[in-house]
């Protein structure tokens, strides 16, 4: 049996979520605050701890409590917090376990459906505990709300209940049937056992031998192990014969002070006398009486636990508590469950990058080798991880990830919010370039129907679809990519950009250094297929891009942006804005490079005003350097900067026009030479004006703070 749906309402953040879990690994990524946590943390507090409170509830319930107790809404309008988990089974196998969630048991299902719902026992006996015990003001009320009561200490789970159901149908229309709490409990703790390897681990280099996290794992493993038969046999053997030397060592070493004291008359009744003995317990042994320690074989040398790094006694604890709780569930001898889900949670914690990216596999030799060894090769559980590693999401099968967002709470205007309260959940293992976000969060939607294509995918070909889907396998393998921990990205056209982006942040927007932005260096062949990721995401994308200005009269080669009828070569501006001519792109509003309908902004070159010429006389650049040289050109006269040519002495604007233009056309010119020149210049240098308001759009998208007003922008 393994579980493959599980839907939450309700709770936390997660007002109305569903997550689909592989057979092996599955993975949950976002940026902070997204709900990853949350997600794992339901499943502890219903199949665990059951230790709720009021601030579970999704911040959107909480006024419904309230306007219970104000008496505004009945009961049947209190919120509640529901968990559904669908499982597979075997028919062959695993029927009886599950026979009271069938709704037929003449037939045969592949799937069932159980229901946790944590919800108010009495509704009416609530409301007279609340009024009895919170002092009213002078209307009668009670001075504080429901919420509040319910969050003294020892009251809220006076009030709530966990109910079961029996579910039929699928996630989208599921039809409840009542289960009894005790029946519940039964098929539930019968069904699945979860288990923890939290993130706070608190593996620390200061903690006293014996007492050691490590330690006190490895003892919970000694302990398993002892309550099988063989074990404990040979383990007590031992301790016996180490308990009778140590009694006789102790009664040469107190033999002194016990006739000392014998002859003070104590103990005197029926003249019994003193001894110590050894009482160690195999329980006890390994966390009181034993230290790990790390041997050199070669010179036969012991060293303290301390001494090793944090990062491989925390690989030590996660590969234990994952065989102790794997282990554990095998030896279950008695009402096994049927299946086992293991959370861990950011394993990469004091992590070097090669032990994340080799992490999963190691799990998974272990769980498996575990098996061998119990002659258990079956019995497997699922893992889910959640981590902010890109260094672990590379090895990961784009198909396992989960992605959580931010997002509005239901019934908020996504384009007005300031507060986004809520998550949503996106397969990465739906998505293809063809698809539409909303297909994601459907497992019934294929792939292959036209019904599956939203905007992304409508120009393209499922040919070009499947081409692009490897490419963004590839590119993000590769490159390390923080993309799905990031709140937007941006894509840049090469070198030069990426390595003077953070300075042209600092300078002109600011605020989003208060924001994680993942930076892709993608050229302007590469940025259009990123699109549909982004969109399907959801996550605002700035494209920074040369207009690669060509002459179509001259074989498409390069040329000065100024050519008459010349044209865009670049395949990203075509394909977001679909437009070619530059005088077209020129005369183009910069709003309307926010392409709205995709959350993005394409930034590119536009004519310069330069210094000397007046705002009649421009200068446009075909490139990022061309148009930095243009807009910072005393910088370059006075050879505080430079592009590697001299420029003219008299100041001609033709001749400075085309001198730059030549200079960074030129095959001798050093882009990356030019942009750390550029960032290490202790000169005042401004942002190219293109790039400022591409920055600056994506700060309002991201709705941060810091912008230059217009005047500051202007001087």
């Amino acid at each position: 049996m393994k579980l493959i749906q599980a839907r939450v309402r309700g709770f936390r953040r997660l007002e109305d979520i569903l997550i689909d879990f592989e057979e092996s690994e599955t993975v949950f990524v976002g940026p902070n605050n997204s709900g990853k946590t949350s997600a794992t943390d339901i499943f502890r507090l219903f199949l665990k701890s059951g230790e709720f409170s009021i601030h579970d509830f999704s911040v959107s319930q909480v006024s419904k409590l309230d306007d219970y107790g104000h008496g505004e809404i009945g009961e049947e309008g209190l919120p509640h917090i529901e968990l559904d988990l669908w499982f597979s089974i075997d028919p062959d196998t695993e029927f009886g376990r599950a026979s009271v969630l069938l709704p037929d048991t003449e037939q045969d299902y592949d799937t069932v459906g159980l229901r946790l719902r944590y919800m108010v026992s009495d509704a009416e006996k609530l409301k007279e505990s609340y009024l009895a015990r919170l002092t009213p003001q002078a209307g009668g009320a009670p001075r504080k709300p429901l919420s509040h009561y319910l969050s003294l200490p020892g009251t809220f789970k006076q009030h709530f209940i966990v109910a079961y159901y029996a579910l039929e149908g699928s996630w989208e229309e599921a039809i409840e049937r009542s289960l009894a709490p005790d029946e519940g409990k039964r098929v539930l703790k019968s069904l699945v056992r979860v288990e923890f390897v939290d993130a706070q681990r608190k593996i620390d280099d200061y903690e006293q031998a014996g007492s050691t996290r490590l330690s006190k794992v490895l003892t919970g493993y000694y302990k398993r192990n002892l309550l099988q038969a063989k074990s404990a046999d040979a383990a007590n053997q031992l301790i016996d014969k180490h308990n009778e030397d140590l009694t006789g060592h102790y009664a040469t070493v107190f033999a002194d002070l016990l006739k000392v004291i014998q002859e003070l008359g104590v103990p005197a009744v029926n003249d019994r006398s003193l001894r110590v003995i050894s009482s160690i317990v195999p329980e006890a042994v390994l966390q009181s009486n034993t230290t790990l320690t790390y041997r050199d074989e070669t010179r036969n040398h012991d060293l303290p636990e301390k001494y090793n790094g944090l990062g491989f006694k925390n690989l030590i604890y996660l590969a234990v508590q994952i065989c102790e709780f794997h282990l554990n569930w095998i030896n279950t001898d008695e009402d096994r469950p049927l299946s086992l889900i293991l959370f861990v949670e950011e394993p990469e914690v004091h992590l070097h990058a090669q032990a994340q990216q080799t992490f999963i596999a190691n799990a998974w030799h272990i769980i498996k080798e575990a098996s061998k060894r119990c002659d258990e090769e079956d019995k497997t559980p699922q893992v889910v991880v959640t981590t902010h590693s890109s260094h672990i999401l590379d090895t990961v099968d784009f198909a396992h990830v989960r992605y959580f967002r931010r997002s509005p709470c239901v019934g908020e205007d996504s384009a007005t919010t300031t507060t986004l309260n809520a998550s949503t959940v996106l397969n990465l293992g739906r998505f293809n370039p063809s698809t539409s976000p909303s297909d994601a969060t459907n497992p019934d939607v294929s792939r292959d129907t036209e019904a599956s294509k939203g905007e992304a995918g409508d120009n393209e070909h499922p040919d070009d679809a499947q081409d692009t889907l490897n490419f963004l396998k590839r590119y993000l393998k590769l490159t390390h990519c923080d993309l799905f921990f990031a709140d937007a990205a941006i894509l840049v056209e090469g070198t030069v950009e990426k390595l003077l982006l953070p300075v042209m942040i600092e300078k002109d927007a600011s605020g989003l250094r208060r924001r994680y932005l993942t930076v892709l260096e993608v050229g302007g062949a590469y940025s259009h297929r990123f699109a549909g990721l982004f969109e399907f995401l959801s996550v605002p994308y700035l494209v920074i891009t040369d207009i690669d200005s060509v002459d179509p009269k001259k074989n498409r080669s390069a040329c000065r942006a100024d050519t008459p009828e010349a044209t865009s070569s670049n395949k990203a501006i075509a394909y977001f804005l679909s437009k070619s001519s530059v005088d077209d792109l020129v005369s183009l509003d910069a709003p309307k490079q926010h392409v709205e309908s995709r959350r993005c902004y394409i930034a590119y070159q536009r004519p310069s005003v330069v210094d000397g010429y007046g705002g009649t006389r421009s200068m446009h650049g075909r490139t990022f350097e061309e148009t930095f040289a243009y807009e910072n050109i005393k910088l370059f006269r006075d050879g505080s900067l430079s592009l590697g040519k001299t420029l003219p002495v008299e100041q001609d604007h033709e001749e400075e026009y085309d001198a730059i233009y030549e200079a960074v056309k030129s095959a001798t010119f050093k882009k990356t030479e030019f942009a750390l020149s550029v960032a290490s210049s202790k000169n005042e240098w401004i942002t190219p004006k293109y790039i400022v308001e591409g920055l600056q759009w994506l700060a309002k998208e991201l709705r941060v703070t810091g912008l230059h007003t217009e005047e500051e922008a202007k001087a």
